[in-house]
Formats: C-alpha cells, structure tokens, sequence
C-alpha cells in the first residue's frame, strides 16, 4: 500500500511516498481503508520533534513508528475476532495521535480507541479533520468547567483547536468573544460567536471585559499578557507550552495556592471525546473549518503550509 514514511526527524522533506506493507488488525483491532485525513499541528510535532519530549512517545532516536498521520476517516474493511462494536463496512473516523498511520491508504485501529462511526450527512474528507482540534479544544473547556452564560476568549479562534472552541463553546451556552486576523473575522462570526475582534487592527488586551476562561489556541500569547483580563476566579488556558516552558510550571504553582489561575490539562484523547463530537456534528453545533485540500502526493507542500502558520481551521489530505 501507498503511505507517506519518515525514518528521522526533521522538516517536511523528511517525509517521503513508498510502498509499505499493509498491516493485519489484531482480534481486538479493525483495518480501515483511510479516504481522507489531515496534516495537523500533532502530526508536525512528531515529525518534526521540536519538543525533546515528545520523542518519549514517538521514539528516542528515531521515529518508532514510521507512517505519519494521526486524523483519519474511512472504512471498515476488516474486524477482529474480538471486535464487536463496529463491522465491515461501516464509515469511522478517528484521532489516533500515538501511534499514527494514517497518511496511507491502509490503518490498524483498535475498536476500543478514540474512533466512533461517521455522523450522517457529511463526507470523508469533511469528517477527517474532526478529532484533533475538536479534542484538544474540549479537553481545555472541561478543565477549566466552564459553565453557561459565562464570558470565554479565544484567542487564535481561525486555527483547527480555535474554530472547534467556539463553536462548543457556544455550544455550551457561552458567550464567546473571539480574536483572529483580518480575513477570518467574517468567518469566525459565522461560527457563532459574540464578538470578535481582528488583532491587526485592534488590541484585545485593551478590553474592559472580564472573562471567566481565556483559551488561547494557538499559544502566541501568556498568561502576563492576558491576567489582567481574567474574572476574580477565571482561568487561562494554553495549548502550547509558553515562554521558556512557563505554562505547565505555572499550572502547577496555581495549584499549589488553590487558585487555579492558570490550567494545563493533558488533552484526554478516547471513545468518549470522539462519540461526544460526532454527536455535535449531527446536532449542527460543529463543522471542522477545512482550509485547503492535498492529494497524499503533495503530503510535504501540505506540512509546509501547515508550518507556515498561516492555515485557516485545518489542512485535509485525500487518500482515495
């Protein structure tokens, strides 16, 4: 079978198209025919290993799992003997963000995983990048509690982890003020939220508003930047590490005081989550941002663009 491999880290030319074997699902695995999947900030981050530690999962000296790809939608083309909850034929779709494999015509995945049958009325290539940003995103609403009515900012609301944030959020019954660049502004409304504010024109720091949670999405700000924004018991929130690593440092100080000021939850990445955004996408309350489409080809052009900063919501991948 055809799948993008890499046998190092590094950029985007590391990554390479070969014929690889086509793997057996174990009694408690099925095998998917992927159709669509995504080149996302996770997969970027394996790949690349800019984070030393990530390579605690991914391998120490190189990659220990070759095929990229951790976002996938497909079909079920054989099941386990031990498998009971999905057959052949079924259409799934997935977050598999450890072992990956999903940048190949070809994946193993156990039924047990982050993985639930595709929500009715939308496609494979519309499905495939619902995992990611959607779970990482509802991973920091959770932890912070967040409760209707309450005030939320989301900074970095046109990427795939901001644009899944306000439409859960408002989901919730939040009332979302969101931050993007000038030509997302018209987009981000159309996702529902309150109020959204165009940083290239305007600086949000400067608000009179108070907010309850503050997610910032795409780790360009801090929680200095943004404290004097929060509520008396709000709480900030960042899907990157911050400057010089402060903001699982920082998490862990709050804690200690008791004032959860800061939050730094591990995304939890399961069944639950997945079952719960395909529940979203049939009640109309979230549709994946898709940006540009790649052919598995094009899977290097595709990973530069994503590493450009510049994607809007996400990056799809066509498989067949």
């Amino acid at each position: 079978m055809k799948a993008a491999v890499y046998t190092k880290y590094g950029p985007p030319e590391v990554l390479r198209i070969e014929d690889v074997e086509k793997p057996v699902p174990k009694d408690d695995e099925v095998l998917i025919e992927i159709h669509a999947a995504t080149v996302n900030r996770t997969d970027t981050g394996f790949r690349s290993a800019q984070y030393f530690v990530s390579r605690f999962f991914s391998g120490l000296p190189k990659p220990k799992k070759i095929v990229a790809g951790s976002e996938f939608a497909g079909k079920i083309v054989q099941v386990g003997s031990t498998v009971t909850e999905f057959k052949v034929g079924d259409k799934v779709f997935g977050f598999e963000d450890v072992r990956s494999g999903a940048h190949a015509e070809y994946m193993t995945n156990a039924a047990s995983g982050a993985i639930a049958k595709m929500p009715e009325g939308f496609s494979y290539q519309e499905t495939a990048p619902a995992g990611e940003g959607a779970t990482y995103a509802l991973s920091g609403i959770r932890a912070a509690g967040v409760k209707k009515g309450q005030k939320v900012l989301v900074y970095g609301a046109s990427g795939a982890i901001g644009s899944a944030a306000v439409q859960i959020l408002v989901a919730h019954g939040a009332k979302v003020t969101a931050v993007c660049g000038t030509k997302n502004v018209k987009l981000v409304k159309s996702l529902g939220a309150d109020k959204v504010i165009d940083y290239q024109t305007e600086d949000f720091t400067q608000l009179d508003d108070k907010f309850d949670f503050i997610l910032d999405a795409v780790g360009k700000s801090s929680y200095g930047v943004c404290k004097k924004l929060l509520a008396p018991k709000g709480k900030y929130c960042s899907t990157e590490l911050g400057p010089y690593g402060q903001n699982p440092l920082l998490a862990i100080w709050f804690a200690i005081t008791g004032s959860r000021k800061v939050i730094f939850p591990i995304p939890k990445i399961g069944k639950e989550q997945i079952e719960y955004i395909r529940q979203l996408m049939e009640s109309g309350a979230y549709k994946p941002v898709v940006d540009r489409t790649y052919p598995l080809d094009e899977i290097v052009e595709a990973s530069k663009y994503v590493e450009s900063g510049q994607k809007t919501g996400n990056v799809v991948i066509k498989i067949t």
